[in-house]
């Protein structure tokens, strides 16, 4: 609320012109905050125990942005299980995006998160990890009112209410706590979650339609890596009720450095968590790369086949597949 408290405050009072209630969050670290926010930033850092006065003087940016982006994810948190917010957005460049997209991962899928960004036009992974966080560009730099960026936060503003009332409705919203995601008719079904890829669809789709039948609610995704991770932390969450992997390709980009990879943990989730789980081979056979041009000179020779331009695969040596089992 300090370098970025104008465009803050114009938010602010959108939000409240369409009959909502706003709760302000200052994790700002330099000047005085331009709007009065109702957690301020001291909180916010005892929230990370940290005394801030201490990490001011200490003038470290990047010292700053880590603790206050603890602080922040704790005080979201809180908030969240208090049913005293229903949905968050924030603004900022690259300090701003890193504390509030840290604070809005922390948040469950489904509860309504936007962050009004200079870095949403690039690789926003980093950002929005498993989480359904809608990165909205800024096109200007979130620096100072004028008839850009005056039209980026209006629809930014009206893209947050929006997705706030889809759940609550706009007429009842401010007369109930906050609940999370409103409840679909065949929403007590038992999950099982699945992986699928290009060359797996005809056998997911298969079974998904066996599973249904059987009175499961079908959950499918794509295993491009972060597919994989986001599949994983639905298991997490003790939602899900059977795994059926088909297709764990990640792995051979885990183990040959493709760039679809779900990290180290992948297929850990559901034996941790005591989950039933099928797994297959599914295109272990493969391994992504971006395009010919992105392929290391220490793959020449390789079998390689254009997969999905711009999207090429190389075919996984019987060693690899061996280490793969």
């Amino acid at each position: 609320m300090d370098t970025k408290g104008e465009e803050h405050a114009f938010v602010a009072e959108l939000i409240r012109q369409r009959g909502h209630k706003t709760l302000i969050i200052d994790v700002g670290t330099l000047e005085e905050p331009k709007l009065k926010p109702d957690v301020t930033r001291y909180e916010v850092a005892k929230e990370a125990g940290i005394d801030f006065a201490a990490l001011v003087a200490r003038k470290d940016r990047g010292e700053a942005i880590a603790a206050m982006s603890q602080g922040a994810t704790t005080v979201m948190l809180r908030l969240v299980n208090q049913r005293r917010v229903d949905g968050v957005i924030s603004l900022g460049g690259g300090g701003g995006t890193a504390i509030g997209t840290a604070a809005m991962r922390a948040l469950p899928i489904g509860f309504p998160k936007l962050m009004v960004s200079t870095l949403a036009s690039g690789n926003t992974a980093q950002y929005v990890g498993v989480k359904d966080i809608v990165m909205f560009p800024s096109i200007v730099d979130v620096a100072g009112l004028n008839r850009i960026s005056r039209q980026i936060l209006t629809r930014a503003t009206g893209a947050i209410c929006g997705m706030v009332e889809s759940i609550f409705g706009a007429d009842t919203l401010m007369d109930s706590p906050a609940s999370g995601t409103r409840q679909y008719a065949g929403e007590d079904k038992p999950i099982i979650v699945a992986s699928m890829f290009g060359n797996t669809t005809e056998c997911v789709q298969a079974a998904r339609r066996i599973l249904e039948e059987a009175g499961y609610e079908v959950l499918i995704f794509h295993a491009t890596g972060v597919g994989g991770r986001t599949m994983e932390s639905l298991i997490e969450t003790g939602l899900v009720a059977g795994v059926l992997d088909i297709t764990t390709t990640e792995w051979a980009d885990e183990l040959v450095g493709g760039f679809l990879t779900a990290g180290p943990t992948r297929l850990e989730a559901a034996a941790k968590h005591g989950v039933p789980q099928i797994v297959t081979p599914g295109c272990l056979d493969m391994v992504n790369c971006v395009g010919p041009e992105s392929v290391p000179t220490k793959f020449k020779g390789r079998i390689f086949d254009l997969h999905i331009p711009p999207g090429t695969v190389m075919r996984t040596k019987a060693e690899e597949c061996a280490q793969l089992g």
